[in-house]
Protein backbone atom coordinates (compact mmCIF):
# COMPACT_ATOMS: atom_id res chain seq x y z
CA UNK A 1 0.00 0.00 0.00
CA UNK A 2 1.38 3.68 -0.89
CA UNK A 3 1.84 6.25 1.27
CA UNK A 4 -0.46 8.24 0.28
CA UNK A 5 -3.94 5.74 0.74
CA UNK A 6 -3.92 2.91 2.98
CA UNK A 7 -6.89 0.74 4.47
CA UNK A 8 -8.44 0.94 7.73
CA UNK A 9 -10.38 -2.06 9.41
CA UNK A 10 -14.02 -1.88 9.86
CA UNK A 11 -17.12 -3.52 8.72
CA UNK A 12 -17.76 -3.84 4.79
CA UNK A 13 -15.41 -2.45 2.16
CA UNK A 14 -12.38 -1.28 3.84
CA UNK A 15 -11.71 2.18 3.75
CA UNK A 16 -8.89 4.06 1.56
CA UNK A 17 -7.30 6.61 3.24
CA UNK A 18 -6.28 9.21 0.46
CA UNK A 19 -4.03 12.37 0.03
CA UNK A 20 -4.83 12.60 -3.84
CA UNK A 21 -6.99 16.12 -3.27
CA UNK A 22 -4.42 17.75 -1.33
CA UNK A 23 -1.67 16.56 -3.24
CA UNK A 24 -3.07 17.84 -6.47
CA UNK A 25 -4.39 21.12 -5.13
CA UNK A 26 -0.51 22.22 -3.90
CA UNK A 27 0.69 21.54 -7.34
CA UNK A 28 2.33 24.67 -8.56
CA UNK A 29 1.28 25.68 -12.06
CA UNK A 30 3.21 24.20 -14.62
CA UNK A 31 3.54 22.82 -18.62
CA UNK A 32 1.62 19.99 -17.27
CA UNK A 33 -1.86 21.86 -16.42
CA UNK A 34 -1.27 24.22 -19.48
CA UNK A 35 -1.71 20.25 -21.76
CA UNK A 36 -4.31 19.39 -19.70
CA UNK A 37 -5.85 23.00 -20.50
CA UNK A 38 -5.27 22.91 -24.28
CA UNK A 39 -6.81 19.29 -24.54
CA UNK A 40 -9.99 19.59 -22.76
CA UNK A 41 -10.68 23.28 -22.24
CA UNK A 42 -10.55 24.20 -26.11
CA UNK A 43 -13.51 22.14 -27.24
CA UNK A 44 -15.27 25.74 -26.15
CA UNK A 45 -13.78 26.57 -29.22
CA UNK A 46 -15.71 24.30 -31.25
CA UNK A 47 -18.73 24.99 -29.88
CA UNK A 48 -18.50 28.78 -30.17
CA UNK A 49 -17.13 28.05 -33.83
CA UNK A 50 -20.28 25.94 -34.42
CA UNK A 51 -22.75 28.17 -33.62
CA UNK A 52 -21.88 31.65 -34.98
CA UNK A 53 -20.91 30.29 -38.19
CA UNK A 54 -24.56 28.54 -38.13
CA UNK A 55 -26.01 32.00 -37.21
CA UNK A 56 -23.89 33.86 -39.89
CA UNK A 57 -24.66 31.54 -42.76
CA UNK A 58 -28.26 31.68 -42.01
CA UNK A 59 -29.65 34.15 -44.72
CA UNK A 60 -26.82 32.50 -47.44
CA UNK A 61 -28.69 28.82 -46.69
CA UNK A 62 -32.13 30.25 -47.66
CA UNK A 63 -30.08 31.84 -51.19
CA UNK A 64 -31.36 30.13 -54.25
CA UNK A 65 -28.48 27.73 -55.82
CA UNK A 66 -27.24 27.38 -51.75
CA UNK A 67 -28.03 23.41 -52.56
CA UNK A 68 -30.50 23.18 -49.64
CA UNK A 69 -34.10 23.96 -49.37
CA UNK A 70 -34.07 25.99 -45.96
CA UNK A 71 -35.13 28.92 -44.44
CA UNK A 72 -33.37 32.19 -42.98
CA UNK A 73 -35.97 31.82 -40.14
CA UNK A 74 -35.56 27.42 -40.08
CA UNK A 75 -32.25 27.73 -39.50
CA UNK A 76 -32.65 30.34 -36.95
CA UNK A 77 -35.04 29.11 -34.68
CA UNK A 78 -35.85 24.98 -35.49
CA UNK A 79 -32.39 24.13 -36.00
CA UNK A 80 -31.35 26.26 -33.32
CA UNK A 81 -33.70 24.74 -31.10
CA UNK A 82 -32.70 21.57 -32.13
CA UNK A 83 -29.31 22.14 -31.43
CA UNK A 84 -29.89 23.31 -27.99
CA UNK A 85 -32.40 20.22 -27.37
CA UNK A 86 -29.60 17.80 -28.87
CA UNK A 87 -27.06 19.49 -26.27
CA UNK A 88 -29.66 18.76 -23.43
CA UNK A 89 -30.38 15.18 -24.11
CA UNK A 90 -26.48 14.68 -24.85
CA UNK A 91 -25.47 16.23 -21.19
CA UNK A 92 -27.99 14.19 -19.71
CA UNK A 93 -26.64 10.95 -21.36
CA UNK A 94 -23.10 11.19 -21.18
CA UNK A 95 -23.25 13.09 -18.25
CA UNK A 96 -24.71 10.19 -16.27
CA UNK A 97 -21.78 7.86 -18.27
CA UNK A 98 -18.74 9.88 -17.24
CA UNK A 99 -19.61 9.31 -13.49
CA UNK A 100 -20.45 5.98 -13.79
CA UNK A 101 -17.50 5.08 -16.58
CA UNK A 102 -14.89 7.94 -15.81
CA UNK A 103 -14.12 11.29 -17.41
CA UNK A 104 -11.29 10.34 -19.99
CA UNK A 105 -13.41 7.79 -22.07
CA UNK A 106 -16.18 9.83 -21.68
CA UNK A 107 -14.46 12.98 -23.37
CA UNK A 108 -13.01 11.02 -26.48
CA UNK A 109 -16.57 9.69 -27.12
CA UNK A 110 -18.47 12.61 -26.95
CA UNK A 111 -15.84 14.84 -29.32
CA UNK A 112 -16.03 11.75 -31.74
CA UNK A 113 -20.00 12.06 -31.84
CA UNK A 114 -19.48 16.05 -32.19
CA UNK A 115 -16.49 15.22 -35.40
CA UNK A 116 -18.92 12.86 -37.05
CA UNK A 117 -22.48 14.90 -37.01
CA UNK A 118 -20.36 18.31 -38.07
CA UNK A 119 -18.75 16.37 -40.86
CA UNK A 120 -22.21 14.72 -42.40
CA UNK A 121 -23.96 18.34 -41.61
CA UNK A 122 -21.75 19.61 -44.66
CA UNK A 123 -23.65 17.04 -46.96
CA UNK A 124 -26.92 18.11 -45.97
CA UNK A 125 -29.48 18.52 -49.16
CA UNK A 126 -32.67 19.05 -47.45
CA UNK A 127 -33.95 20.98 -44.00
CA UNK A 128 -35.19 17.82 -42.05
CA UNK A 129 -31.44 16.04 -42.40
CA UNK A 130 -30.01 19.47 -41.90
CA UNK A 131 -31.86 19.53 -38.44
CA UNK A 132 -31.05 15.86 -37.46
CA UNK A 133 -27.30 16.86 -38.10
CA UNK A 134 -27.65 19.72 -35.98
CA UNK A 135 -29.58 18.04 -33.14
CA UNK A 136 -26.74 15.17 -33.13
CA UNK A 137 -23.94 17.56 -33.02
CA UNK A 138 -25.59 19.59 -29.89
CA UNK A 139 -25.61 15.97 -28.45
CA UNK A 140 -22.02 15.80 -28.74
CA UNK A 141 -21.22 19.22 -27.60
CA UNK A 142 -23.86 18.82 -24.12
CA UNK A 143 -21.99 15.25 -23.20
CA UNK A 144 -18.54 17.64 -23.51
CA UNK A 145 -20.14 20.14 -21.53
CA UNK A 146 -20.31 16.97 -18.29
CA UNK A 147 -17.21 15.20 -19.00
CA UNK A 148 -15.20 18.21 -19.47
CA UNK A 149 -15.72 20.59 -17.15
CA UNK A 150 -15.42 17.73 -14.38
CA UNK A 151 -12.42 16.83 -15.44
CA UNK A 152 -10.84 20.07 -15.27
CA UNK A 153 -11.78 21.49 -11.87
CA UNK A 154 -10.64 17.95 -10.33
CA UNK A 155 -7.37 18.17 -11.90
CA UNK A 156 -6.74 21.98 -11.46
CA UNK A 157 -5.72 23.21 -7.62
CA UNK A 158 -8.67 25.15 -5.85
CA UNK A 159 -6.41 28.07 -5.74
CA UNK A 160 -6.53 28.93 -9.23
CA UNK A 161 -10.18 26.91 -10.07
CA UNK A 162 -11.93 29.92 -10.65
CA UNK A 163 -10.16 31.71 -12.86
CA UNK A 164 -9.07 28.36 -15.27
CA UNK A 165 -12.82 27.68 -14.93
CA UNK A 166 -13.98 30.98 -16.21
CA UNK A 167 -11.06 30.96 -19.08
CA UNK A 168 -11.94 27.72 -20.51
CA UNK A 169 -15.73 28.28 -20.69
CA UNK A 170 -15.12 31.98 -22.00
CA UNK A 171 -12.70 30.08 -25.07
CA UNK A 172 -16.17 29.38 -26.65
CA UNK A 173 -15.58 32.75 -28.04
CA UNK A 174 -12.55 32.47 -29.16
CA UNK A 175 -14.50 29.83 -31.60
CA UNK A 176 -17.31 32.94 -32.30
CA UNK A 177 -14.55 35.31 -33.27
CA UNK A 178 -13.19 32.23 -35.84
CA UNK A 179 -16.67 31.95 -36.97
CA UNK A 180 -17.28 35.43 -37.21
CA UNK A 181 -14.15 35.93 -39.19
CA UNK A 182 -14.44 32.58 -41.52
CA UNK A 183 -18.11 33.84 -42.52
CA UNK A 184 -16.85 36.28 -43.75
CA UNK A 185 -14.43 34.64 -46.42
CA UNK A 186 -17.10 31.65 -46.79
CA UNK A 187 -20.05 34.50 -47.89
CA UNK A 188 -17.94 35.77 -50.39
CA UNK A 189 -19.10 34.49 -53.48
CA UNK A 190 -16.06 35.47 -55.63
CA UNK A 191 -13.96 33.28 -53.33
CA UNK A 192 -16.75 30.53 -53.01
CA UNK A 193 -19.69 29.64 -54.62
CA UNK A 194 -23.36 30.12 -52.87
CA UNK A 195 -23.49 25.95 -52.30
CA UNK A 196 -19.79 25.35 -51.57
CA UNK A 197 -18.44 27.79 -48.59
CA UNK A 198 -21.67 27.15 -45.96
CA UNK A 199 -20.48 23.51 -46.46
CA UNK A 200 -16.48 24.47 -46.13
CA UNK A 201 -17.77 26.02 -42.94
CA UNK A 202 -18.44 22.64 -41.00
CA UNK A 203 -15.13 21.45 -42.27
CA UNK A 204 -13.15 24.25 -40.55
CA UNK A 205 -14.65 22.53 -37.16
CA UNK A 206 -13.93 19.01 -38.00
CA UNK A 207 -10.13 19.42 -38.76
CA UNK A 208 -10.10 21.81 -35.70
CA UNK A 209 -11.82 18.35 -33.60
CA UNK A 210 -8.91 16.10 -34.55
CA UNK A 211 -6.36 18.37 -33.84
CA UNK A 212 -8.32 18.09 -30.20
CA UNK A 213 -8.75 14.49 -30.02
CA UNK A 214 -4.77 14.17 -30.76
CA UNK A 215 -3.85 15.98 -27.59
CA UNK A 216 -6.13 14.70 -25.45
CA UNK A 217 -5.57 11.15 -25.90
CA UNK A 218 -2.58 12.09 -23.60
CA UNK A 219 -5.09 14.13 -20.50
CA UNK A 220 -4.95 11.38 -17.88
CA UNK A 221 -7.62 9.87 -15.90
CA UNK A 222 -9.07 11.98 -13.01
CA UNK A 223 -7.36 11.18 -9.62
CA UNK A 224 -10.62 11.57 -7.81
CA UNK A 225 -13.05 9.86 -9.76
CA UNK A 226 -10.73 6.72 -9.62
CA UNK A 227 -10.43 6.81 -5.82
CA UNK A 228 -14.24 7.19 -4.87
CA UNK A 229 -14.74 3.86 -7.82
CA UNK A 230 -12.20 1.59 -5.93
CA UNK A 231 -9.28 2.00 -8.01
CA UNK A 232 -6.89 4.13 -5.44
CA UNK A 233 -3.75 2.29 -7.16
CA UNK A 234 -4.31 4.26 -10.28
CA UNK A 235 -5.00 7.33 -8.77
CA UNK A 236 -2.19 6.76 -6.35
CA UNK A 237 -0.11 6.31 -9.95
CA UNK A 238 -1.43 9.12 -11.80
CA UNK A 239 -0.90 11.53 -8.99
CA UNK A 240 2.70 10.25 -8.35
CA UNK A 241 3.31 10.93 -12.11
CA UNK A 242 1.79 14.59 -12.34
CA UNK A 243 3.97 15.29 -9.52
CA UNK A 244 7.56 13.84 -10.80
CA UNK A 245 6.79 15.74 -14.13
CA UNK A 246 5.61 19.01 -12.17
CA UNK A 247 9.17 18.41 -9.99
CA UNK A 248 10.88 18.51 -13.28
CA UNK A 249 9.44 21.18 -15.10
CA UNK A 250 9.38 23.77 -12.28
CA UNK A 251 12.99 22.82 -11.12
CA UNK A 252 11.82 22.95 -7.58
CA UNK A 253 10.63 20.80 -4.56
CA UNK A 254 7.15 20.39 -4.07
CA UNK A 255 5.68 22.15 -1.52
CA UNK A 256 4.05 20.49 1.80
CA UNK A 257 0.54 18.79 1.52
CA UNK A 258 -1.98 21.06 4.29
CA UNK A 259 -4.68 18.95 3.82
CA UNK A 260 -6.15 16.15 5.91
CA UNK A 261 -6.40 12.88 5.01
CA UNK A 262 -10.12 11.77 3.81
CA UNK A 263 -11.59 7.99 3.69
CA UNK A 264 -13.28 6.70 1.06
CA UNK A 265 -15.16 3.68 1.11
CA UNK A 266 -16.37 2.28 -2.11
CA UNK A 267 -20.11 2.21 -2.58
CA UNK A 268 -20.72 1.43 -6.43
CA UNK A 269 -22.58 2.91 -8.48
CA UNK A 270 -24.55 6.19 -7.59
CA UNK A 271 -27.86 5.37 -8.67
CA UNK A 272 -30.49 8.31 -9.79
CA UNK A 273 -32.68 8.70 -6.80
CA UNK A 274 -29.43 9.02 -4.79
CA UNK A 275 -28.49 12.18 -6.96
CA UNK A 276 -32.08 13.39 -6.57
CA UNK A 277 -31.82 13.33 -3.39
CA UNK A 278 -28.83 15.12 -3.26
CA UNK A 279 -29.83 17.98 -4.99
CA UNK A 280 -33.47 17.99 -3.34
CA UNK A 281 -32.88 16.83 0.08
CA UNK A 282 -29.46 17.64 0.65
CA UNK A 283 -28.41 20.76 -1.44
CA UNK A 284 -31.85 22.70 -2.03
CA UNK A 285 -30.59 25.95 -2.03
CA UNK A 286 -27.47 24.98 -3.72
CA UNK A 287 -30.33 23.65 -6.46
CA UNK A 288 -32.11 26.32 -6.89
CA UNK A 289 -28.97 28.78 -7.22
CA UNK A 290 -27.56 26.42 -10.05
CA UNK A 291 -30.81 26.32 -12.10
CA UNK A 292 -31.24 30.50 -11.34
CA UNK A 293 -27.67 30.82 -12.98
CA UNK A 294 -28.18 28.40 -16.34
CA UNK A 295 -31.53 29.83 -17.11
CA UNK A 296 -30.62 33.62 -16.52
CA UNK A 297 -27.21 32.97 -18.94
CA UNK A 298 -28.47 30.61 -21.34
CA UNK A 299 -31.59 32.68 -22.07
CA UNK A 300 -29.23 35.28 -22.86
CA UNK A 301 -26.57 34.01 -24.53
CA UNK A 302 -28.66 31.51 -26.83
CA UNK A 303 -30.92 34.42 -27.70
CA UNK A 304 -28.07 36.66 -28.92
CA UNK A 305 -25.57 34.19 -30.79
CA UNK A 306 -28.75 32.67 -32.99
CA UNK A 307 -30.38 35.70 -33.56
CA UNK A 308 -27.81 38.83 -33.35
CA UNK A 309 -27.41 38.28 -36.94
CA UNK A 310 -31.05 38.95 -37.69
CA UNK A 311 -31.11 42.27 -35.74
CA UNK A 312 -28.07 43.80 -37.67
CA UNK A 313 -29.70 42.62 -41.04
CA UNK A 314 -32.99 43.71 -39.87
CA UNK A 315 -32.99 46.81 -38.30
CA UNK A 316 -29.92 48.58 -39.55
CA UNK A 317 -29.91 46.81 -42.91
CA UNK A 318 -26.30 45.61 -42.53
CA UNK A 319 -25.66 43.02 -45.28
CA UNK A 320 -25.46 39.72 -45.03
CA UNK A 321 -22.10 39.26 -45.72
CA UNK A 322 -21.14 41.85 -43.26
CA UNK A 323 -22.71 40.71 -39.73
CA UNK A 324 -19.20 38.45 -38.88
CA UNK A 325 -17.56 41.53 -38.32
CA UNK A 326 -19.92 43.16 -35.70
CA UNK A 327 -20.18 39.55 -34.49
CA UNK A 328 -16.59 39.00 -34.16
CA UNK A 329 -16.08 42.63 -32.01
CA UNK A 330 -18.32 41.16 -29.63
CA UNK A 331 -16.79 37.72 -29.54
CA UNK A 332 -13.90 39.23 -28.73
CA UNK A 333 -15.45 41.34 -25.44
CA UNK A 334 -16.93 38.04 -24.48
CA UNK A 335 -13.74 36.41 -23.96
CA UNK A 336 -11.94 39.45 -21.92
CA UNK A 337 -14.77 39.16 -19.73
CA UNK A 338 -13.49 35.86 -17.89
CA UNK A 339 -9.92 36.44 -18.98
CA UNK A 340 -9.76 40.21 -16.74
CA UNK A 341 -12.27 39.46 -14.42
CA UNK A 342 -11.35 35.78 -13.78
CA UNK A 343 -8.75 36.01 -11.05
CA UNK A 344 -11.13 38.08 -9.35
CA UNK A 345 -13.34 35.17 -8.69
CA UNK A 346 -10.73 33.33 -6.69
CA UNK A 347 -9.48 36.73 -4.87
CA UNK A 348 -12.61 39.27 -3.95
CA UNK A 349 -14.98 35.76 -3.94
CA UNK A 350 -17.42 33.89 -5.75
CA UNK A 351 -20.48 35.78 -4.30
CA UNK A 352 -19.67 38.94 -4.97
CA UNK A 353 -18.48 38.54 -8.42
CA UNK A 354 -21.12 36.80 -9.57
CA UNK A 355 -23.79 38.61 -8.38
CA UNK A 356 -22.17 41.78 -9.73
CA UNK A 357 -21.85 40.31 -13.03
CA UNK A 358 -25.41 38.96 -13.52
CA UNK A 359 -26.68 42.41 -12.13
CA UNK A 360 -24.82 44.56 -14.19
CA UNK A 361 -25.05 43.29 -17.26
CA UNK A 362 -28.73 42.79 -16.94
CA UNK A 363 -28.68 46.92 -15.64
CA UNK A 364 -26.66 47.87 -18.46
CA UNK A 365 -28.98 45.85 -21.14
CA UNK A 366 -31.64 47.64 -19.55
CA UNK A 367 -30.34 51.09 -21.05
CA UNK A 368 -29.75 49.08 -24.37
CA UNK A 369 -33.34 48.44 -24.65
CA UNK A 370 -33.51 52.33 -24.05
CA UNK A 371 -31.47 53.38 -26.37
CA UNK A 372 -32.76 51.08 -28.82
CA UNK A 373 -36.30 52.17 -27.97
CA UNK A 374 -35.48 55.57 -28.21
CA UNK A 375 -33.89 54.65 -32.24
CA UNK A 376 -30.73 56.24 -30.79
CA UNK A 377 -28.79 53.97 -31.86
CA UNK A 378 -27.11 52.43 -35.03
CA UNK A 379 -25.21 49.05 -36.12
CA UNK A 380 -21.93 50.30 -34.48
CA UNK A 381 -23.22 51.19 -31.27
CA UNK A 382 -25.61 48.81 -30.83
CA UNK A 383 -22.72 46.27 -31.15
CA UNK A 384 -20.41 48.64 -28.83
CA UNK A 385 -23.60 48.57 -25.84
CA UNK A 386 -23.84 44.51 -26.58
CA UNK A 387 -20.06 44.29 -26.16
CA UNK A 388 -20.03 46.34 -22.88
CA UNK A 389 -23.21 43.74 -21.47
CA UNK A 390 -21.67 40.46 -22.47
CA UNK A 391 -18.04 41.53 -20.91
CA UNK A 392 -19.96 40.98 -17.91
CA UNK A 393 -22.05 38.35 -18.76
CA UNK A 394 -19.31 36.11 -20.22
CA UNK A 395 -17.58 36.04 -16.63
CA UNK A 396 -20.91 35.54 -15.13
CA UNK A 397 -22.11 32.83 -17.49
CA UNK A 398 -19.07 30.70 -17.34
CA UNK A 399 -18.94 31.34 -13.66
CA UNK A 400 -22.49 29.30 -14.07
CA UNK A 401 -20.67 25.94 -14.89
CA UNK A 402 -17.50 26.82 -12.43
CA UNK A 403 -20.38 26.67 -9.34
CA UNK A 404 -22.43 23.77 -10.38
CA UNK A 405 -19.60 21.69 -10.93
CA UNK A 406 -17.85 22.71 -7.29
CA UNK A 407 -20.82 22.52 -5.10
CA UNK A 408 -21.84 18.66 -5.09
CA UNK A 409 -20.16 15.61 -4.54
CA UNK A 410 -17.63 14.18 -6.42
CA UNK A 411 -19.87 10.67 -7.28
CA UNK A 412 -22.61 13.55 -9.14
CA UNK A 413 -20.23 16.40 -10.54
CA UNK A 414 -20.91 15.44 -13.93
CA UNK A 415 -24.97 14.36 -13.61
CA UNK A 416 -25.50 17.68 -11.81
CA UNK A 417 -23.22 20.11 -14.26
CA UNK A 418 -25.59 17.88 -16.93
CA UNK A 419 -28.69 18.45 -15.07
CA UNK A 420 -28.35 22.08 -14.79
CA UNK A 421 -26.95 22.47 -18.28
CA UNK A 422 -30.12 20.63 -20.06
CA UNK A 423 -32.55 21.63 -17.31
CA UNK A 424 -31.41 25.77 -17.99
CA UNK A 425 -30.65 25.81 -21.11
CA UNK A 426 -34.26 24.09 -21.84
CA UNK A 427 -35.89 26.73 -20.09
CA UNK A 428 -33.70 29.73 -21.59
CA UNK A 429 -31.42 28.21 -24.17
CA UNK A 430 -34.97 26.42 -26.75
CA UNK A 431 -36.96 29.03 -25.75
CA UNK A 432 -34.89 31.70 -25.75
CA UNK A 433 -34.26 31.42 -29.70
CA UNK A 434 -38.20 30.70 -30.23
CA UNK A 435 -38.96 33.77 -28.29
CA UNK A 436 -36.52 35.60 -29.43
CA UNK A 437 -36.29 35.64 -33.19
CA UNK A 438 -39.73 35.44 -33.10
CA UNK A 439 -39.96 39.49 -31.52
CA UNK A 440 -36.87 40.32 -33.37
CA UNK A 441 -38.22 38.93 -36.68
CA UNK A 442 -41.60 40.75 -36.49
CA UNK A 443 -39.79 44.45 -37.68
CA UNK A 444 -40.67 46.39 -34.87
CA UNK A 445 -38.65 48.41 -32.53
CA UNK A 446 -41.12 47.91 -29.69
CA UNK A 447 -40.62 43.88 -29.73
CA UNK A 448 -37.00 43.56 -29.80
CA UNK A 449 -37.02 45.92 -26.80
CA UNK A 450 -39.34 43.68 -25.38
CA UNK A 451 -36.66 40.72 -25.45
CA UNK A 452 -33.85 42.75 -24.64
CA UNK A 453 -36.13 43.73 -21.14
CA UNK A 454 -36.60 39.46 -21.17
CA UNK A 455 -33.17 38.61 -20.90
CA UNK A 456 -32.12 41.57 -18.75
CA UNK A 457 -34.62 40.68 -16.33
CA UNK A 458 -33.20 37.23 -16.00
CA UNK A 459 -29.47 37.87 -15.44
CA UNK A 460 -30.42 40.38 -12.93
CA UNK A 461 -32.90 37.93 -10.78
CA UNK A 462 -30.68 35.65 -11.09
CA UNK A 463 -27.57 37.77 -9.84
CA UNK A 464 -29.99 38.67 -7.04
CA UNK A 465 -30.42 34.90 -6.32
CA UNK A 466 -26.39 34.44 -5.89
CA UNK A 467 -26.13 37.00 -3.85
CA UNK A 468 -29.03 35.74 -1.32
CA UNK A 469 -27.71 32.52 -1.01
CA UNK A 470 -24.39 31.61 -3.53
CA UNK A 471 -21.84 29.30 -2.22
CA UNK A 472 -18.19 30.68 -0.70
CA UNK A 473 -15.71 28.25 -2.53
CA UNK A 474 -13.13 30.45 -3.41
CA UNK A 475 -9.48 28.77 -2.90
CA UNK A 476 -11.43 25.80 -1.02
CA UNK A 477 -11.06 22.32 -2.30
CA UNK A 478 -13.56 20.60 -3.76
CA UNK A 479 -14.02 18.01 -0.53
CA UNK A 480 -14.52 20.77 1.71
CA UNK A 481 -17.15 22.38 -0.30
CA UNK A 482 -19.44 19.13 -0.72
CA UNK A 483 -17.99 16.33 0.97
CA UNK A 484 -18.05 12.92 -1.36
CA UNK A 485 -20.87 10.49 -1.06
CA UNK A 486 -18.46 7.70 -0.59
CA UNK A 487 -16.61 9.68 2.51
CA UNK A 488 -16.45 7.98 5.41
CA UNK A 489 -18.08 10.00 8.52
CA UNK A 490 -15.78 8.99 11.09
CA UNK A 491 -12.54 11.76 11.63
CA UNK A 492 -9.44 10.97 9.97
CA UNK A 493 -6.46 11.09 12.41
CA UNK A 494 -3.51 12.66 11.68
CA UNK A 495 -0.58 11.29 10.36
Amino acid sequence: MSSSQRRTAGPGPAPVETDVPGRLDRLPWSPWHWRILIGLGTVWILDGLEVTVVGNLAARLAEPGSGIAISTAQVTTVAAALYVAGACCGALFFGWLTDRLGRKKLFMITLAVYLAATAVTALSWTAWFFFLCRFFTGFGIGGEYAAINSAIDELIPARVRGRIDLIVNGSFWIGAALGAFASIALLNTSLFATDVGWRLAFGIGVVLGLVILLVRRHVPESPRWLFTHGRGEEAEEIVAEAERIVERETGKPLPPVDEPPIRIRDRGPIGFVTIARTLVTTYPRRTILGLSLFIGQSFLYNSVTFGYAAILTGFFDVPAGDTGYYFAVIAVGNFLGPLLLGHLFDSVGRRPMIAGTYIGSGVLLFGTAWLFQRGSLDATTMTACWTAVLFLASAGASAAYLTVSEIFPLETRAMCIAFFYAVGTAAGGISGPLLFNGLVSSGQVGDASLAFCIGAGLMAAAGLVEAAIGVKAERRSLESIAAPLSQVAEPTAKR
